[in-house]
């Protein structure tokens, strides 16, 4: 109906476009930095009349609201297209910085930040078929490399992507990237997508599936403080989806956004039966009141390297006498938020408290013993760990 009522205004009310032709004098822009005869300028101009509101008694003095807005679009070669690239880059603030870039596409490494693009009809871009994994670098050295990369390889195969590499090959080019930036602390971001091609749903216009590889050094203090999170109202992935990690973080997104707009840190998903699933991008774990470190099984959710090298360094509190066991079993909403201790597990956070879910505060509201113990436990580990965790970057 509202379309109709538009067409029926007077042609006087309409948005009245002009073409600018580049015989006539070039339009003041801040953006225009090229030739008037490679420039295409469009002038919009738009009026709109309020009247009487259908709901209303009373009557609503009109009035008219004049916009004129004059675009000036400037016809760009590919390197005017990167300097401004790398001009926009410059003006904005950012705690992170992006060191090297590998791309299969390129078929080599850039250090130059505007450089680091994608082609616009790879798959992963405009399709989401992608998958990715992280790597932390510490001290010169990938953590964790071959557990995360076993996991990526996987994560590929779920998604039915063919492998441009071997893992080897793969490895390789990772460990050359970091060691072309340089980076002795930060992390390693790859992609593998389905590659550049075309515009349409199926793969199969693909040329070659591609590898991408971004070096991140984020300059922000780490933060270890504890945190408020509440549960997620955004739908959890199904278990197929949930298990891969791929490049389809909508929901993901929209749970983080969702804890922050209600200050929280972050939204933990349920699972279709109740039971406590996991983060928007960690694994969760808690400490009972019978002492016992409780994490939930990863049938059903992504199965977090971090989270499964910090169960295999609490046997060192085991020892100690600082817990009485480890579970890995599905987890009740009740027995989560009636926990001693509660936590977030991932290669982004480490091992960070949580002191209050939803209205519930964890424990006494402090940090627990166990949770410090085992993120001292995973900082020490990554700084001089075994070589089976820690895999030696070639500078």
């Amino acid at each position: 109906m509202a379309s109709l009522s538009y067409l029926k205004r007077p042609i006087s009310e309409t948005p009245q476009f002009q073409l600018i032709s580049a015989d006539q004098p070039p339009i003041p822009s801040k953006f225009s930095t090229i030739h008037p005869l490679r420039r295409t300028s469009f002038q919009f101009s738009q009026s709109r009349v309020s009247g009487i509101s259908p709901r209303r008694s009373h009557v609503v003095k009109a009035s008219s609201i004049e916009s004129t807005r004059v675009y000036d679009i400037p016809l760009l070669s590919a390197s005017e297209a990167i300097e401004r690239l790398r001009r926009n880059k410059e003006s904005y603030k950012s705690t992170q910085r992006y060191l090297a870039m590998y791309s299969s596409v390129f078929g080599g490494i850039t250090t130059d930040e505007a450089a680091m693009v994608i082609p616009m009809d790879d798959h992963m871009v405009h399709r989401g078929h992608g998958v990715f994994d992280t790597a932390a670098i510490v001290n010169g050295c990938l953590y964790e490399l071959d557990q995360h990369l076993d996991r990526f390889l996987s994560s590929a195969s779920k998604a039915r992507i063919n492998l441009p590499f071997d893992k080897e090959t793969t490895k390789t080019i990772l460990l050359k990237t970091v060691s072309a930036s340089n980076c002795k602390n930060g992390s390693l971001r790859y992609w593998i997508s389905s590659g550049p091609g075309d515009f349409q749903l199926s793969p199969t216009g693909c040329h070659q599936s591609a590898l991408y590889a971004v070096v991140i050094q984020d300059q922000s203090p780490p933060n270890y403080k504890g945190i408020k999170v509440i549960t997620s109202s955004i739908p959890i992935k199904p278990p197929q989806f949930a298990i891969m990690k791929s490049v389809n973080y909508l929901p993901n997104v929209l749970s983080k956004m969702e804890a922050e707009e209600n200050g929280g840190y972050a939204a933990i998903w349920l699972d279709e039966e109740g039971f406590v699933a996991e983060g928007p991008n960690m694994n969760v774990a808690f400490v009972t009141k019978e002492n016992e470190l409780l994490m939930p099984s990863f049938d059903k959710i992504l199965s977090g390297c971090t989270a499964k090298r910090v169960l295999e360094l609490a046997g060192d509190l085991v020892k100690e006498g600082k817990v009485r066991g480890v579970k890995v079993k599905d987890v009740t909403v009740e027995e989560g938020k009636g926990a001693e201790e509660m936590m977030l597990i991932g290669s982004g956070v480490l091992v960070r408290p949580v002191l209050q879910w939803d209205d519930q505060v964890i424990g006494n509201g402090k940090e627990g013993v166990v949770t410090e113990s085992l993120r001292k436990l995973i900082l020490e580990d990554m700084k001089s760990g075994p070589s089976t965790v820690r895999t030696i970057v070639p500078y």
